[in-house]
């Protein structure tokens, strides 16, 4: 998948939970979730779970301690996506 196409479907995910219109409007990889988008700790595991249905994969509970920003979500996605 390339990186745009990802990006893209991460957005699509994230937007129902972002408090901060104007840092998603500017999303790239470095984009925090909790930092910049204001997604709640409790929102940010709808996100997991929400990455989880969207690309049929099965996140560990390290893997979501790692998926703190778009680039660590992107990262693992793919590599889910080639095991």
């Amino acid at each position: 998948m390339t990186t745009e196409a990802l990006i893209t479907k991460l957005k699509t995910i994230v937007k129902p939970y972002i408090q901060d219109e104007a840092a998603f409007n500017n999303l790239t990889e470095e984009t925090d979730f909790i930092n910049d988008l204001k997604i709640n700790s409790a929102n940010l595991v709808d996100v997991v779970l929400d990455i989880e249905d969207e690309f049929d994969i099965r996140l560990e509970n390290d893997d979501m301690e790692k998926m703190l920003n778009v680039k660590a979500a992107m990262d693992i996605v793919n590599e889910k996506l080639k095991g």
